[in-house]
């Protein structure tokens, strides 16, 4: 799997999806502003939820949304559709750098990824990458069927907070 997704902004902003092996998947991302504020935008709550739900997923909203973004933290995010029909994700942050670097599990169930994202500063504009280790060769499968199809939308939507931050 390698994909590119364009956002309208041409190769320097597209989002890149790449399948590493057998349990491995990358995105990357440009975003067009510095490490410290896609750091800010990923590590506090009431930033993430602003992007963090594909706007193609419809109904879906971030119902709650708690994060110790911190080495030794938790999280927990909980999603529905209306009504009580909720689904949870959760885990622990494994380590966080600040403007550098979040190390997370997913801790939801057996099959879960652990997840890394780095924030690398290129002059002013920020590459995101996101990567993922899963467990297993199913486990990446059914995530593809699943959230991670839905990855680089998401970091599109990131792109879009952070230029209507006008920071």
């Amino acid at each position: 799997m390698n994909q590119q997704v364009n956002s309208g902004g041409g190769a320097q902003t597209s989002t890149s999806v790449e399948r590493k092996g057998d349990r491995e998947l990358i995105v990357t991302r440009t975003v067009d502003a510095p490490p410290s504020t896609v750091y800010r935008a990923w590590s506090q709550p009431e930033l993430f939820r602003r992007w963090w739900v594909p706007k193609s997923a419809p109904g879906i909203s971030l119902v709650s949304c708690e994060m110790d973004v911190r080495t030794g933290g938790k999280y927990r995010l909980e999603f529905g559709a209306g009504g009580s029909d909720t689904m949870a994700f959760y885990g622990r942050y494994l380590e966080v750098v600040p403007n550098e670097r979040i190390v997370w599990t997913n801790d939801e169930g057996e099959e879960g990824a652990i997840t890394t994202v780095t924030f690398e500063d290129q002059g002013g504009r920020t590459l995101v990458v996101f990567h993922e280790v899963y467990p297993s060769k199913e486990a990446l499968e059914e995530a593809l069927q699943g959230s991670a199809a839905a990855l680089a939308e998401q970091l599109e939507q990131l792109d879009e907070l952070i230029s209507s931050m006008g920071e």
